[in-house]
């Protein structure tokens, strides 16, 4: 009779031990009993495991000319999905642009759009990298351009202006004063050769608008207007001294050469022949 008090405390320990969790045993139960009913505990407990089994939709997303299989859970938000199609493509959720059927919203679930097995998702949208390589910065293309233009041949050793150059400075061409812009003097600028090489006078007619090219055979006398652009370039070993053309037409075989201009008078020539009067 006094072994009977220890033996209740043994049998009310085991029941203790099999539930774990710290469950009690329910009044009544047998020990067997709580052991039976551990396999269904078990199987809720591993209800962390329904994500595995959430319902899937098969998908072609397509990007830049690539197609992706992809499978992904139909309750899924757009925005999940962009951050699937970012680790596909490497392409930033804020740069892409998803369709079906209109702007994928992100805020929605596949389901709730109606996404169904084998649904087309168009994606548009560049990485950083094709942005930057599109985006090359303008100075660099300015650059380029300007090692092409560079890389051409200064007019003065054309071999067209070469064989007026070769002439050497004429005697009697007017003084340069170099690294000062002056207005155009009250007399013709003479002096100058032409392309055939033969001298040649500029003479500024404002009040008629006009310029006078004048040789030897005959004066031309020009409207401003009719002068469309002016160009000029610094003769090799006489920086002081510019080479100029007057554009008379669309073509290069319009343009009249004048050589051996004094550097001082360029600007204001540019600036009368194309109607910029602010040396007068």
């Amino acid at each position: 009779g006094a072994e009977e008090p220890g033996m209740e405390a043994e049998a009310q320990e085991l029941p203790l031990g099999c539930g774990g969790g710290g469950v009690s045993p329910a009044p009544g139960r047998s020990p067997e009993g709580e052991e039976r009913r551990e396999p269904p505990q078990a199987s809720v407990s591993n209800g962390g495991d329904e994500d595995s089994g959430r319902e899937l939709v098969e998908l072609k997303v397509i990007w830049n000319k690539n197609k992706y299989d992809v499978k992904f859970c139909l309750d899924s938000t757009g925005a999940e999905l962009k951050q699937k199609i970012h680790s596909l493509t490497g392409l930033p959720p804020a740069m892409q642009k998803v369709m079906f059927k209109g702007l994928l919203p992100e805020e929605k679930t596949l389901r709730e759009i109606k996404v169904t097995n084998g649904a087309k998702i168009m994606v548009v949208g560049s990485t950083i990298n094709d942005v930057l390589a599109v985006n090359t910065p303008k100075e660099a293309a300015q650059q380029e351009v300007k090692a092409e233009e560079n890389k051409k041949e200064p007019l003065c050793r054309q071999k067209q202006h070469r064989k007026v150059l070769d002439k050497g400075k004429p005697d009697d061409v007017m003084p340069s004063v170099k690294g000062v812009q002056e207005r155009l003097p009250t007399v013709p600028l003479s002096g100058m050769y032409n392309k055939s090489g033969g001298k040649v006078r500029l003479t500024f007619k404002l009040e008629q608008d006009q310029l006078w090219i004048g040789t030897k055979e005959r004066t031309e006398k020009l409207p401003m207007g009719s002068i469309k652009n002016v160009v000029s370039e610094p003769i090799e070993g006489h920086e002081d001294y510019h080479m100029m053309a007057f554009q008379l037409g669309p073509t290069e075989a319009s343009y009249y050469w004048v050589y051996w201009v004094p550097t001082q008078y360029v600007d204001a020539i540019k600036d009368t022949v194309l109607g910029k009067w602010q040396y007068f």
